[in-house]
């Protein structure tokens, strides 16, 4: 390696890898560190940090300071998990140079952050920021005020604030300091009311005063708002809500709604099928997502039926993506005209239709030659005929079937014939071993499949499933909720799933230490195998609380993530856990049953990483 030429180390190998494999190859010799210190990371003009890695204020500090060129920062992008990180750590890197910056799993940065970010980064134009709940919704209005009064090149605003106390008037008068530069407006969460005053201030172009104790410039009373994207978490979704962002915003080319009401919302209040017509006079609109959430309340648009969609499907016929939940009364017939008017459509997912089956899908032949996404999630009615359909098509890269319980091995052949297919979800599907068999030595390069729940799969067929050519493709395996799956499936997929990163087994009963053993070493056992990124161990009883030693060194020497919910090795605290704490500061352990990488948890268990 130290022969080879260092413009051909940085230039041809390393300036092609990211960042996590940048840092392993650092640890390979002195040459590899070398150019990735001084040839590459300060050169870099984006930085990407994965989901999976969580520094902390030292790793952070350590990666960032050699992204440096004259002791100045150079970065115009960067990604970043703070989970770990505080306010003062961050506010070092902050700088000029930045344009875009997006922040997720903010759990202990404070909301002066905002205004921090409004003093350095005054030439930012995409900002993305997913605060935990704090309260004090006025303290987060005035330092966003603050914020957004100084960054007026801003084209892209995503703000989520996650928690179970959140107050959704957090975002009220915000329409007061966006910077008419805006094309793409994300806000989580929003009352019905709030944004439909957003809607009528940017839209109209009026002039208003602030409210409350902001200073409010004159320049900014004047709009001239064009957005593109606008997407919001409400409580409510109605048709006044719709009239108002269709009037407001013609340009608009994806509108992404969803609503967690509490209860029944009352039928004038509600979206009916005249609400869905509107959505015709955004005349470029190709992306729609309307859901209505049983978080709160396991309600549905009881005012929509197929007449609705019928006049959705005419009068947005170019849409290339929907999605769909809630849409309890709409049958066939509506679902159908859908798939037969958007000619164009890509992506295309409904939950919870408790009326469709397979006569939606019954003449798809030559509609479903464009579709890349199909997710019928909870879909009751559907069966393995319909999957037969889209097995026709070219295109598909996306399968989820997560909740369909008839899907059986009749159309595993069909699936095996989705030359393009990488994502497989069989959650709950009518599948036995023989399908993995014939799905294992099918043609798709399949690298995310999920079994979740399909309780008639043993641990042959874990072995069926490996022993093909999907052995070569799959990364993340999801086998939760199967009660048959034990110590040999664990054995098979150490053995033959080389490429398997990412790997879920919670509830499975009779999984052992010595699968825990074998898993760790599982990079040793074959030369090329990949280290597992993410385990998920929760309720496995199996495990003693003596198996928390295994999560030391040597072992799993790429983890980023585990869950331990409801098992022993939670129990197990004091010195070890401190150790494996000290030997692997970016490891996440979460023991509160958090699904993998804690996406949607993480706000209520901060003090979980270790």
């Amino acid at each position: 390696m130290e022969r080879l030429a260092s413009n051909l180390i940085s230039e041809e190998i390393l300036g092609r890898l990211d960042l996590e494999t940048l840092c392993t190859a650092a640890c390979v010799s002195g040459a590899l560190r070398f150019s990735v210190d001084y040839q590459v990371l300060p050169f870099l003009s984006s930085l990407d940090f994965p989901p999976s890695l969580n520094p902390d204020s030292n790793a952070l500090f350590n990666i960032l300071s050699r992204c440096t060129r004259g002791g100045t920062l150079k970065l115009s992008t960067l990604t970043l998990n703070c989970r770990r990180l505080q306010d003062s750590c961050l506010t070092l890197f902050l700088g000029e140079q930045l344009q875009q910056l997006s922040l997720f799993f903010c759990s202990y940065l404070s909301y002066g952050f905002l205004a921090s970010i409004g003093e350095k980064c005054p030439f930012l134009r995409v900002l993305m920021l997913e605060f935990a709940d704090q309260g004090s919704p006025h303290l987060f209005k005035k330092n966003l005020a603050s914020m957004l009064s100084k960054c007026r090149l801003l084209e892209c605003l995503c703000l989520k604030i996650r928690g179970t106390e959140v107050d959704a008037n957090a975002f009220h008068s915000i329409e007061c300091f966006l910077p008419r530069t805006l094309k793409i407006l994300k806000l989580k969460p929003v009352f019905e009311e709030n944004a439909i005053c957003l809607s009528n201030k940017l839209g109209a172009g009026g002039k208003f005063s602030a409210t409350e104790d902001f200073s409010f410039p004159d320049s900014l009373a004047s709009y001239g708002f064009a957005l593109q994207s606008l997407s919001l978490v409400l409580d409510v979704i109605s048709d006044r809500l719709l009239m108002t962002i269709t009037s407001s915003f013609p340009l608009l080319v994806e509108l992404d709604l969803e609503d967690r009401p509490n209860k029944e919302p009352s039928p004038h209040l509600d979206l009916t099928n005249s609400g869905l017509q509107l959505l015709g006079s955004c005349y470029h609109l190709t992306g729609l997502s309307l859901i209505r959430s049983r978080k709160n309340y396991h309600g549905s648009f009881k005012q929509i039926n197929d007449v609705g969609m019928f006049l959705l499907s005419e009068s947005c016929k170019d849409l290339q993506s929907v999605r769909l939940c809630g849409f309890s009364r709409v049958s066939d017939a509506g679902i159908a005209s859908l798939l037969h008017s958007c000619q164009k459509l890509k992506k295309f997912e409904v939950r919870n239709a408790l009326f469709l089956s397979d006569l939606a899908f019954h003449n798809l032949t030559g509609v479903s030659c464009s579709l890349v996404e199909v997710r019928l999630l909870s879909c009751n009615l559907i069966t393995s005929e319909t999957v037969k359909k889209l097995g026709s098509s070219r295109s598909l890269e996306v399968l989820d079937l997560c909740g369909c319980k008839s899907i059986a091995d009749s159309c595993v052949s069909s699936i095996s014939c989705l030359r393009r297919l990488t994502s497989l979800n069989l959650t709950g599907a009518d599948i036995t071993d023989d399908g993995l068999s014939i799905l294992g030595h099918g043609s798709p390069p399949i690298s995310h499949l999920c079994l979740r729940g399909c309780k008639r799969v043993t641990d042959k067929g874990i072995y069926l499933l490996l022993c093909g050519a999907i052995a070569q493709t799959l990364a993340t395996l999801d086998l939760g909720y199967m009660p048959r799956i034990s110590d040999n499936g664990i054995f098979t997929i150490v053995a033959a799933g080389r490429e398997i990163t990412e790997l879920c087994i919670r509830y499975c009963f009779h999984v052992t230490d010595s699968s825990l053993q074998a898993l760790g070493t599982k990079r040793s056992l074959q030369y090329g195998n990949k280290q597992l990124r993410q385990l998920d161990l929760f309720n496995c009883i199996g495990l003693s609380a003596g198996a928390v030693r295994l999560l030391r060194k040597p072992l799993f020497s790429g983890l980023h993530w585990v869950g331990i919910g409801q098992t022993r090795l939670v129990n197990k605290r004091g010195a070890i856990m401190t150790e494996i704490c000290n030997e692997r500061p970016w490891m996440t352990v979460c023991s509160d049953g958090c699904e993998m990488g804690c996406h949607d948890g993480w706000q209520f268990h901060r003090s979980e990483s270790l």
